[in-house]
């Protein structure tokens, strides 16, 4: 059984569906990766999974439990972490303020946490008082992606993490990935950069017009000639 099964998803916005019976599955500690032409559906299965989009069909169940009708704060406090492509900090909050504000459902001491994303992001504790709308673009996507770790998540969500940084950067936030799937810690996250991100995937789902055109291990994928021609640029 996986950890996060969302089998056979169907919805949209208003009566047009976008999902049309897709599916994602992440295990313990995987890496799963939604990649595909733009317009196919990638962000909204993202956002189904989450709760932001309505079902038709399907269901979405993480750890055995079937969590379709929970609300995206529910999901939250059973395990969910999201983090949007846009409008992922509060600008005029300081870097620590901001991590503060991702512990918002928790009664315990989070000192320790904040200190634990501190290490997994140096940078942020040199800016820690800085003002995250100050900060670089990949600066921001490491408050916006430490916030979240703030709930201590079991399946971590990111909405195209790498939109607007440097290579440089991108490689860097990568490997801070890895390292967060290391702790055992689920990952499911929507990538332009394809071919990079089918590197570290574990999984790879390739949609198509809402669909699962092609699901495989990350390895698998890149080795693909098919996947490799149509989507990854030969």
């Amino acid at each position: 059984m996986s950890y996060l099964d969302a089998s056979d998803m169907t919805g949209g916005y208003g009566a047009a569906d976008i999902l049309h019976g897709c599916t994602l599955r992440v295990e313990k500690g995987q890496i799963a990766v939604i990649v595909g032409p733009n317009g196919a559906g990638k962000s909204t299965a993202m956002k189904a999974v989450f709760g932001m989009l309505r079902l038709r069909g399907g269901s979405v169940k993480l750890d055995g439990e079937d969590i379709t009708a929970l609300s995206p704060q529910d999901r939250v406090k059973k395990g969910m972490g999201f983090v949007p492509q846009v409008n992922n900090v509060f600008p005029t909050m300081s870097v620590e303020e901001n991590l503060e504000m991702g512990a918002f459902i928790r009664t315990d001491d989070f000192r320790d946490t904040i200190e634990q994303v501190y290490e997994l992001f140096p940078i942020l504790r040199d800016k820690r008082h800085q003002n995250a709308g100050e900060l670089s673009g990949g600066q921001r996507q490491q408050v916006a992606v430490g916030r979240a770790l703030m709930t201590k998540p079991k399946l971590l969500m990111l909405d195209e993490p790498t939109a607007g940084v440097s290579p440089i950067v991108m490689d860097e936030l990568f490997d801070r990935i890895i390292e967060v799937a290391r702790t055992g810690i689920s990952i499911l996250m929507v990538e332009q950069n394809a071919r990079q991100a089918l590197e570290i995937a574990d999984m790879g789902y390739v949609l198509a017009q809402g669909a699962n055109k092609y699901t495989d291990t990350g390895a698998a994928l890149m080795a693909d000639p098919d996947v490799r021609r149509t989507f990854l640029g030969g």
